[in-house]
């Protein structure tokens, strides 16, 4: 079945709505939300050790909640998602991650020394029963912190 530009361009507008909501989800700490943003079996590469993966939804839900709480805003630009069928694509984004000390409420947290960070993911995105989901995300650093 060829795909249509509709089709591509849904499949794209759902791609990157994913990796954008990860990245509100991800800034706002809710970690059992994020980690079903994952397959069952995904691989998870942060941008800070690309090449110490974690696997699986529940293993990547343990490594995220066994960070301590900072603040932190990513912001995400340069989305290209290239639909490979009507259920996977790959996508490379570009991140900066600005973060600091947790404050307390009410006040504003300072800046960590070393922000923003600039890096990439790369992901592998496929439709599940659950909608689209990584199955792989693969980060890396631009730059020395």
């Amino acid at each position: 079945m060829t795909m249509d530009i509709t089709q591509r361009l849904e499949i794209e507008a759902q791609c990157t709505r994913l990796i954008n909501h990860y990245a509100n989800l991800n800034d706002a700490q809710d970690w059992d939300a994020v980690a079903e943003l994952y397959t069952e079996d995904a691989r998870f590469g942060r941008p800070s050790k690309p090449g110490d993966l974690v696997t699986g939804r529940e293993a990547i839900l343990a490594s995220f909640k066994a960070r301590p709480p900072r603040a932190q805003r990513h912001v995400i630009a340069n989305v290209v998602v290239d639909v490979e069928d009507a259920d996977s694509a790959r996508a490379f984004s570009v991140i900066l991650l600005f973060q600091g000390e947790a404050a307390a409420e009410g006040e504003l947290p300072a800046m960590s020394a070393n922000s923003p960070l600039v890096g990439t993911f790369r992901d592998r995105i496929v439709r599940t029963n659950e909608g689209w989901q990584f199955a792989e995300r693969i980060g890396g650093l631009d730059f020395r912190p």
